[in-house]
């Protein structure tokens, strides 16, 4: 509705300069929201633009403009030129209100068609299967999770992927340290080495053993047990923190099966028949340099052992060949160095670069009572994600998350994310959801059951203009949010419906006399209500009838 409304404005703008003889080619109308609301709705600074073409003062321009804009075709209630020659459009209230039955009529009002069901395959978190998510896990399982329900209401064929590194040195340094704690379970000393994980899971894992095995292990060690069993217990604890998180998985990949299935062997010999590879010093080299990294990237050592950038090119390939149109890989801030050797390496197995995106999270700190906490409480290392789910709940933690682009450093303050009050900005936008809810249980009370209207009679216009204005933006905040991949997009649009909505309830008496008013008012406030829940759960954060 509102790309009609700004679309149906630009053309007229066009005609309006075509009929004056303005130079139209090559000009960009631009509708920008005006910071000052007593600028009107939209503003368009194309006077201005026409200066230096037409040779006439830009207000002149501006009125010769406006004279040519019908206000009642447009649907403006105002049409109006503030200096230095902007020309600023409100919108007319009656035409706003047809957002409400939109919304009350469309129960996926917001879903856009842009992906054309195109396969996209987001993979997002991916820590090795060593112990516990950590805090930056937590908020690029947050930005992965937020930016596929927001991709695949956007029309995309959405896949979420978990590689799991299941291969390779940190496997078997886990293995080797369930074995010491093993050891010491019965009596006898742990020797850890300098690798090896100190974290309690690894002995809650070897008390696992001694109770499931006694001890069959105890002078018979096998590594391949203890690397699959101890796999197989620390992913049953990521898959219960990420549940918790509400945070799920329809692909779990596995490192080690490309070796079973040879696809790591495969990739080395396309990549070499493809004329991609060669030997220097007894290493084989890959030529990334031709695709604008910075220079060539070792895959297999002098000593003959791989480097991890050849498991990631096979898995890589792998997600090719499953037919995704696109690839999105969430990593964090330290593989800023390995973007441009991954997009290599994509156009040398089938791709091209275009074909994957790497999104980078940036550091993340917790604060409490303003000062930086550092030891989680569970492990006495390191914060854990779900330290912080049992600190602060997974609602907050996703809204907190979500809240800033993932490019930016961000502080998670716990003191605020406790709070239950308007200060704690979760808690401001879950509120008014309950608070509509309330409202419409004591509509119940006194008239019994709701039925939303489809005319506006009683009502204020003006009261709720600015409600409609903002329900009138949400396909639009989503598209930007799918395109750019700016998942804190939802976030700032979910405030700025909390605000309306608490601003619209301070200001109004919803519940009244009159039961047409009140019917009105309610009505509104379901559209309202619908989508602020749809945001929410996009960022995947629930909702409560009462708080």
């Amino acid at each position: 509705m509102i790309k009609e409304f700004l679309d149906n404005l630009r053309l007229a703008l066009l005609k309006a300069c075509i009929d004056l003889n303005y130079p139209t080619e090559n000009l960009e109308i631009n509708l920008e929201v005006p910071k000052d609301k007593n600028h009107g709705d939209y503003s368009t600074n194309i006077a201005m633009k026409l200066v230096r073409l037409v040779k006439m003062p830009p207000m002149k321009i501006a009125e010769n403009i406006v004279e040519r804009l019908n206000k009642e075709e447009l649907h403006l209630s105002a049409l109006e030129i503030a200096n230095p020659a902007f020309i600023n459009f409100t919108i007319d209230p009656n035409y706003l209100l047809g957002v409400i039955n939109l919304i009350n009529d469309n129960p996926n009002y917001g879903s856009l068609n842009i992906g054309e069901g195109k396969k996209i395959n987001i993979e997002y978190v991916s820590a090795n299967p060593t112990g516990y998510l950590h805090i930056g896990h937590g908020r690029g399982a947050a930005f992965g999770d937020s930016l596929a329900n927001i991709m695949k209401k956007c029309g995309y064929d959405v896949t979420r992927e978990y590689y799991v590194n299941d291969a390779g040195n940190q496997i078997k340094n886990m293995a080797l340290s369930v074995y010491e704690r093993y050891k010491e379970l019965f009596g006898l000393e742990a020797h850890m080495g300098e690798d090896y994980y100190l974290g309690k899971e690894i002995i809650d894992i070897a008390k696992i053993v001694k109770a499931e095995f006694g001890d069959k292990y105890l002078n018979n060690f096998d590594l391949e047990f203890f690397k699959e069993y101890g796999t197989l217990k620390l992913l049953e604890n990521l898959k219960k923190d990420l549940e918790r998180f509400n945070v799920h998985f329809d692909v779990w990949s596995s490192e080690k099966s490309l070796y079973k299935n040879n696809a790591v062997q495969n990739v080395i010999v396309k990549l070499k028949d493809l004329g991609y590879s060669y030997e220097q010093d007894g290493a084989v080299f890959l030529k990334t340099s031709i695709f604008k990294d910075e220079k060539d990237r070792v895959i297999i050592k002098s000593d003959g052992s791989y480097t991890y950038f050849l498991p990631d090119i096979a898995y890589h390939a792998d997600k090719l060949a499953r037919g995704y149109d696109h690839l999105i890989d969430v990593l964090g801030a330290d593989h800023h160095g390995y973007v441009d050797r991954l997009k290599a390496a994509v156009s040398m197995i089938g791709g091209n670069s275009d074909m994957i995106d790497v999104e980078l999270l940036q550091m993340v700190r917790v604060l409490e009572n303003g000062e930086e906490v550092k030891m989680s409480k569970r492990s006495g290392r390191a914060i854990t994600l779900i330290d912080l789910i049992d600190e602060v709940g997974s609602d907050a933690l996703r809204y907190f998350y979500a809240q800033k682009a993932l490019s930016t450093h961000m502080d998670l303050d716990l003191t605020i994310m406790k709070e239950k009050s308007n200060d704690n900005p979760v808690f401001y936008c879950q509120y008014a959801y309950a608070r509509c809810a309330s409202l419409f249980r004591k509509y119940q009370d006194k008239y019994g059951e709701f039925k939303a209207v489809t005319s506006f009679k009683r009502i204020n216009l003006n009261s709720v203009k600015d409600i409609c204005l903002t329900l009138l933006k949400y396909p639009t905040v989503l598209k930007e949010a799918c395109e750019k991949r700016l998942v804190h997009k939802v976030i700032q649009y979910i405030d700025e419906l909390a605000y309306e909505l608490h601003s619209f309830y301070n200001d109004e008496k919803i519940i009244t006399d009159d039961l047409n008013e009140t019917l009105e008012k309610l009505t509104i406030l379901k559209a309202l209500q619908s989508v602020l829940k749809d945001a929410l759960a996009l960022c995947g954060i629930n909702v409560y009838e009462q708080m």
